[in-house]
């Protein structure tokens, strides 16, 4: 992960899950997730993800190219993030 520093784990146990569901499922399928694949597993509303998203990528957790759909990249070492739950 490039950029990633040891000392970067400032994050709540729900950016936790929402981190570690964007590694794996971009592993399993060679692409990182859209909103609403986050929308479904976690069970919440568009909003709800969408403002996620936009927090993750303001504390520097994750990077995405603008007007890009599935551009979502982890920017945490993935060994730092827990098991889904």
């Amino acid at each position: 992960m490039a950029g990633a520093s040891p000392a970067a784990k400032t994050f709540t146990p729900k950016q936790e899950q929402y981190l570690a569901f964007i590694h794996l499922y971009t592993r399993l399928h060679r692409r990182p997730p859209a909103e609403t694949d986050m929308q479904e597993y976690f069970r919440v509303s568009p909003p709800s993800v969408h403002q996620m998203v936009l927090t993750l990528e303001r504390a520097g957790l994750i990077k995405r190219q603008p007007r890009t759909p599935r551009s979502i990249e982890v920017l945490v070492d993935p060994k730092s993030l827990p098991e889904l739950t």
